[in-house]
């Protein structure tokens, strides 16, 4: 459509807007009602509703929720598991060790963490938010960020709903609106293509080693009650990954005999014929595992990526305008496969610091206070200790890795540093080898029991686009797409893509790269490991998307 025949957006003013409605988003939603409640503050989130969009392993540790809700023991919170088991494994083929638990850092207990559904729990902040006078808007993706006179950053614009495949306006047409705002907070995840932008625009990574990811896999399962055990939780690394390929594996056991599995592959694995999806169908017939779904039912899937830059890669938050939090600012602590305290700690900071400048008048200026705060806060002491672990893994493999990581992350208990600050290298898109350097990965054919193939599995994640919508999946270049994706990578985007969307198809002259965006559960991993970088995730009409109920 011609942006110029189309009618004027509409536009709503606020003190502060919130882009995305993840725990740190809802986190500073809350915490700047609490500090001021004349802010006006919105919370725009993509999803059909609150926790939609929100897939997490999860065990949280509480320290967030203690600071922004001290009762919220004694409230109706989602999270009633506290972990009573703590186990970790290194996994051959056919056996498993376990690793003691006096071994591990201190900062790898899990006792006094609980297990539960971040989604759910995100849905139960949202309530919490909106009891104070936040205004949330779910099914409102926003498309375009605003910017002002001298660049700052004033606000974002919804996407248009109602628009055809060839960009004509359906019957259903109707223009966004624009969210116009003092202060912006982009609270959208890891990789969320407006905080890209901005990343980008500000020059924000500049002086900061790369940004890393990984792609975290999940199922929820129904397990036969004499296979439960609440507050287990249960790490591995090893098979089927092999040693050169960083990532591992978690099992957590909460609420009415739901075990929530799990698998994540970091994204800087080289071989271009490994499929994270079968790797982790493959890791649930270990003989340590494959005992607990007897008898149950898988009811959820989901997959998302993950920052695993930790320190090292966090931008520099602020900007003129507004901030980044949560994973949009990659504040996950690999090691210990969390990021939901710190998202939630990073949200309560910076509106600490935004509700200060409004209280001062202030308003599009950059909140340097919190960019110059945040590395001397808890996130920062939690994200400091662990700053070698992935550069380690990266360099010296999965089990030499993970020992030293492990010495250098007991070396900073005591405030001491066998490493420095280790460098994390390539990008992840810069890793794949060419397909002639590789030998092609055989996967074993799902039971339909155990293991599962994408179609069924994305069925399950209640994903849904309007099919007659503009693709949200950008090629940049479908010459180079082929020359190099396909030709020199054999089509990797058919194999890390965890839900079907990408196909070749047809041979010679015949050949076609097939996008089947109505599949795409938003886990973003295309737009992060595509050896060109010629493929860029953008915002589908706003609550398409998948819709995991508990996840």
């Amino acid at each position: 459509m011609n942006d110029h025949a189309l009618p004027a957006r509409e536009a709503m003013e606020f003190d502060v807007a919130i882009i995305g409605a993840g725990p740190a988003g809802l986190a500073s939603a809350i915490r700047l009602k609490q500090l001021s409640p004349d802010i006006s503050v919105v919370v725009v989130e993509k999803g059909s509703e609150v926790g939609a969009h929100i897939l997490s392993g999860a065990v949280i540790d509480p320290i967030g929720l203690d600071r922004l809700l001290p009762d919220w023991r004694t409230l109706d919170a989602p999270l009633t598991t506290p972990v009573t088991t703590d186990r970790f494994y290194y996994l051959g083929a056919a056996a498993a060790i376990r690793l003691p638990n006096m071994l591990m850092p201190p900062l790898m207990n899990n006792h006094g963490n609980f297990i539960g559904s971040l989604g759910n729990l995100c849905r139960w902040l949202a309530q919490k938010a909106e009891a104070l006078g936040v205004e949330i808007f779910p099914g409102f993706a926003a498309a375009e960020v605003l910017h002002g006179p001298q660049g700052e950053v004033v606000g974002v614009a919804t996407g248009d709903m109602g628009v055809a495949r060839d960009g004509a306006a359906k019957p259903s047409f109707t223009r966004g609106v624009e969210i116009r705002a003092k202060y912006t907070l982009f609270a959208e995840g890891a990789r969320g293509h407006l905080s890209k932008g901005i990343i980008a625009r500000f020059g924000l990574a500049q002086g900061r080693e790369p940004a890393k990811f990984g792609i975290g896999l999940k199922e929820l399962w129904q397990v036969a009650p004499q296979r439960h055990q609440p507050g287990l939780v249960q790490h591995s690394f090893g098979w089927p990954l092999d040693n050169a390929t960083g990532g591992g594996s978690f099992i957590y056991h909460f609420d009415d005999n739901l075990v929530a599995v799990g698998f994540v592959v970091h994204l800087n694995y080289r071989n271009p014929y490994l499929s994270p999806f079968d790797e982790f169908q493959r890791f649930k017939t270990h003989p340590l595992v494959r005992d607990t779904f007897a008898g149950g039912k898988r009811i959820a899937y989901g997959a998302r990526a993950i920052t695993e830059g930790g320190y090292q890669s966090v931008p520099r938050l602020s900007f003129p305008g507004g901030a980044l939090v949560g994973c949009a600012a990659g504040l996950v602590n690999l090691p210990r496969i969390k990021g939901t305290h710190n998202a939630m700690l990073s949200g309560m900071l910076a509106a600490e610091h935004v509700a200060a400048a409004l209280a001062a008048g202030r308003a599009h200026d950059e909140i340097a206070d919190y960019e110059d705060a945040w590395r001397g806060s808890d996130i920062g002491r939690d994200l400091w200790k662990v700053r070698n672990a992935k550069p380690l893994w990266s360099k010296c493999g999965a089990v030499l890795g993970i020992a030293l990581g492990g010495i250098d992350m007991w070396a900073n208990t005591f405030g001491i540093s066998l490493f420095g600050t280790l460098r994390h290298g390539a990008p992840d898109f810069a890793t794949l080898k060419p397909a002639a350097q590789c030998r092609p990965i055989a996967y074993p054919k799902p039971d339909g029991r155990l293991t599962f193939d994408r179609l069924s599995s994305v069925f399950l994640s209640n994903t849904n686009h309007e099919e007659d919508q503009p693709v949200h999946l950008h090629v940049g270049d479908i010459v180079l797409e082929r020359s190099s994706e396909h030709d020199v990578y054999a089509g990797p985007s058919q194999r890390y893509c965890p839900a079907g969307v990408y196909e070749w198809v047809g041979e010679g002259d015949a050949l076609r790269f097939v996008i089947n965006a109505q599949n795409c559960v938003h886990c973003k991993t295309c737009d992060i490991k595509d050896p060109d970088q010629n493929i860029a995730w953008v915002a589908p009409e706003g609550g398409g998307g998948p819709n995991y109920p508990n996840m």
